[in-house]
């Protein structure tokens, strides 16, 4: 096969240095994108934002141009169509790429020190492209333990046959009250469908927050006419009769076998999570749980020079906040800036404190920061009756009681307290709290620091 990256960068010279500890592109030469998510698209961006005039190529599985995948849960019925992200000013995939491939998934990669090979499966067969520098913004596949009774949600593809499924009602089980299980559930109980919760945790997003602060999300549910039942693993989902049953509403019911029993629905959605779409690297790139783990530059550790990665695809390792998994958006929007000056030898910008949006059941909730396992609650403005009121907030913290300190804060319904929070834990900065300043809701959290003496 021909070199793709000779006629494209013009034969411009590379400085490569055989690790992945140091900037190999400065500034020409053929960067190859593999995704066409929001990872990808801001990668692209970013790098001809930043001063690189060399070839750009993107790869995407999907044959669809970048969208925004939060709207697949949020507004699943009153957006139909996929949210493109050029509409959002996030990036017009023609006008920075010289070569778009959407239909086409990487199948192999061969990765060198100085330049990487990337086999693509599309709609024409096989082709081979080679590039100085290759970016997997892979994404990630939703868990489905049950691929031929369940569905997912994590695609525009993935939300089309959800919609139609549920038509104008019907009954829903959904696997999970994590974030995408949640708002699922809220958005289909409002259009008169059926729904029942089933989690095998003591709480819903008794993961992501603690199960003291997930319970109070409890409540919620109820309210909002949706049965949760908690600490109910799935063990199956069936058909009745034995038979294959179509994801249409209507032609065929699927039986759920848990913990507390069986019951019967027309759709079931498995919200269980997603997993990095790194399948076919287990042999090629060192994994962490199937994610690539990387450093806020997109750097793989251990891995070759040539091959960088970023988005839901990888674990981030940072002095600020340690450990950051993927999976997120707003790590998808911000590190590839990171991933773009890394390669062109340019300071790589501070990361962002981990930062999660979700709208459930007609709360807006926000989760800044990463409490870690040694955290304790400080309440801000939470009672039983709180959902009657402006909201709350509950602050991590660690340290001593009379002084401690922010480690991150899930606010519901108190965005003033999300920009603060974001503001506060910028650089990894853990600051030490006033702790009644901090629990009163009327008290602006800046004003809840204390200064050093």
């Amino acid at each position: 096969m021909p070199d793709d990256v000779a006629a494209a960068a013009g034969g411009a010279s590379l400085t490569t240095t055989g690790t992945a500890d140091a900037p190999i592109l400065l500034p020409r030469g053929h960067v190859l994108i593999l995704g066409a998510g929001l990872a990808g698209l801001r990668t692209a961006a970013e790098l001809r934002e930043r001063g690189f005039t060399g070839h750009l190529t993107l790869a995407g599985a999907e044959p669809l141009a970048p969208y925004d995948r939060p709207p697949l849960s949020k507004h699943l019925f009153d957006r139909p169509g996929p949210s493109y992200l050029s509409a959002d000013g996030l990036g017009d995939l023609d006008s920075l790429a010289d070569e778009v491939l959407l239909g086409h998934r990487a199948t192999a990669l061969r990765p060198g020190e100085a330049k990487a090979e990337v086999e693509l499966t599309g709609p024409s067969g096989t082709r081979i492209l080679r590039a100085d520098v290759v970016v997997l913004a892979l994404g990630a596949h939703a868990i489905n333990p049950w691929p031929e009774t369940a569905l997912t949600l994590h695609s525009a593809e993935d939300a089309a046959r959800l919609r139609d499924g549920l038509g104008d009602g019907g009954r829903l089980v959904v696997v999970g009250a994590g974030w995408i299980g949640a708002e699922v559930a809220g958005q289909a109980a409002s259009r008169g469908c059926e729904v029942t919760v089933l989690e095998a945790g003591p709480a819903p997003l008794a993961r992501q927050l603690g199960a003291p602060v997930g319970q109070r999300t409890v409540p919620w549910y109820a309210g909002a006419g949706v049965d949760l039942r908690l600490a109910t693993a799935v063990r199956e989902v069936r058909a009745p009769d034995g038979t294959r049953p179509s994801m249409q509403k209507g032609s065929g019911s699927r039986q759920i076998l848990s913990d507390a029993g069986s019951l019967d629905a027309d759709v079931v959605l498995a919200a269980m999570g997603v997993r990095p779409a790194t399948e076919w690297l287990e042999d090629v790139l060192p994994l962490t749980h199937r994610a690539l783990p990387v450093d806020a530059a997109g750097r793989i550790t251990g891995g070759p020079a040539s091959v960088r990665a970023v988005g839901d695809c990888v674990v981030t390792s940072t002095p600020e906040f340690g450990v950051i998994p993927g999976g997120h958006w707003d790590q998808a929007l911000t590190r590839p800036a990171g991933l773009a000056a890394g390669l062109l030898g340019q300071e790589v910008p501070a990361v962002a404190a981990p930062y999660v949006f979700s709208t459930q059941f007609g709360h807006e909730l926000a989760m800044v920061g990463q409490p870690g396992p040694a955290a304790r609650l400080l309440d801000r403005g939470w009672s039983e009756d709180s959902d009657t009121g402006a909201g709350w907030t509950a602050l991590y913290v660690d340290g001593p009681a009379e002084a401690p300190r922010l480690l991150a804060g899930f606010t519901a319904g108190r965005p003033r307290d999300v920009g603060a929070l974001r503001r506060l834990l910028a650089g990894g900065a853990r600051p030490v709290l006033d702790p009644e300043l901090a629990a009163d809701p009327e008290v602006a959290l800046k004003k809840t620091i204390r200064t050093p003496r």
